[in-house]
């Protein structure tokens, strides 16, 4: 894969073009096929899927996979239109999502999971509440109520993660969709933008590390997403993560042995600097989410405030596993071994 590194640097383009207001990267070589992975069961309520994509880091020359993740939608009734790579001026650019009242064009991409390549097949805002297509997602009916089954027949099962180009998807937008591209949109909250962090964060979420086929990226069947999902084979349904009392413990990895005792033990003092934060983060919120209960609240107030507390969970938790996972990039390597060294 070192060639292959090599002729990534040679080959990437890094000039910056406006592309809807943004600033982009124009790359030679387009992102990996799509891997096929298992989505998570939803957490909760008003929880939304954003599908994972291939996300490009310049300062390396390499593309990494940023998984799907539930995520709480920034406003009531928003939908999120997921990004893609597109050809255009002789390089691959990347166009970010964006949440709006409609699901814009996404380059006819076969995300899955709703995102068949044009609009939005997993679910609906109704009534101030989002009902999921358990055809297309998988949800748990004991915690999530407002769900409906519509059979969606997708029959692309094509993996190609951009449009345009060589072997890309040959799909221009439609006038309805450029008509929604000039709707009202916003960014990405920062759930979605400390999640994509974390995965730059990660050498293993790296092209040229996992060949195209994340570690995070479970195998399963293409065209299941065609029926229904099937039920999780469980007994009891997994607690709902809404408090921070929710989140499992804060576990302290093993202790380090490079064979620089000095690098070890500093290593060690800042992880368990780290941990002590985290851990009074998570008292910090959950006093103050406990405090923001109200005991004559209608069930609709309860559940909007629930909702924003899982909201605010979520990108805490989110934020820990970035730190945890640079804190990692940084554990003192072995010395390599003297033998055969020069005298």
């Amino acid at each position: 894969m070192k060639t292959i590194r090599i002729l990534l640097t040679f080959l990437a383009i890094a000039i910056p073009v406006v592309v809807f207001g943004q600033i982009g990267v124009s790359i030679a070589i387009g992102p990996p096929p799509l891997p096929v992975y298992e989505q998570p069961i939803c957490p909760g309520d008003g929880y939304l899927w954003t599908p994972g994509y291939w996300a490009y880091d310049d300062s390396i020359s390499d593309y990494y996979w940023v998984d799907g993740a539930w995520v709480m939608p920034p406003e009531e009734g928003l939908l999120w239109t997921p990004g893609y790579w597109g050809w255009r001026d002789g390089g691959f650019f990347f166009n970010d999502g964006y949440w709006g009242p409609e699901v814009g064009f996404y380059g006819g991409i076969n995300y899955g999971f709703g995102y068949f390549g044009e609009g939005y097949g997993g679910g609906r805002w109704d009534g101030g509440h989002f009902f999921y297509n358990r055809s297309v997602n998988n949800v748990d009916i004991s915690r999530n109520h407002n769900v409906y089954n519509t059979t969606i027949e997708n029959h692309n099962e094509n993996r190609v993660s951009f449009n345009g180009g060589s072997g890309g998807i040959a799909v221009r937008a439609s006038s309805q969709q450029e008509a929604v591209a000039r709707q009202r949109h916003l960014s990405p909250v920062a759930a979605q933008t400390e999640h994509a962090q974390a995965a730059r964060a990660n050498p293993e979420q790296r092209a040229s590390v996992n060949h195209g086929q994340p570690s995070t990226a479970k195998a399963m069947p293409i065209g299941i997403n065609d029926h229904q999902a099937p039920a999780p084979q469980q007994t009891t349904a997994p607690r709902a993560i809404v408090h921070p009392n929710d989140l499992p413990a804060i576990n302290r990895p093993a202790p380090v042995n490079s064979g620089n005792a000095k690098a070890d033990q500093k290593y060690e003092q800042q992880q368990s600097k780290m941990i002590a934060k985290q851990t009074q983060e998570r008292q910090q919120l959950q006093q103050k989410q406990e405090s923001e209960h109200r005991p004559n609240a209608s069930p609709a107030q309860t559940q909007q405030i629930e909702q924003r507390h899982s909201q605010q969970t979520q990108q805490m938790a989110q934020k820990h596993q970035g730190q945890q996972q640079s804190m990692q990039s940084r554990q003192p390597q072995p010395r390599p071994s003297a033998k055969g060294s020069r005298k």
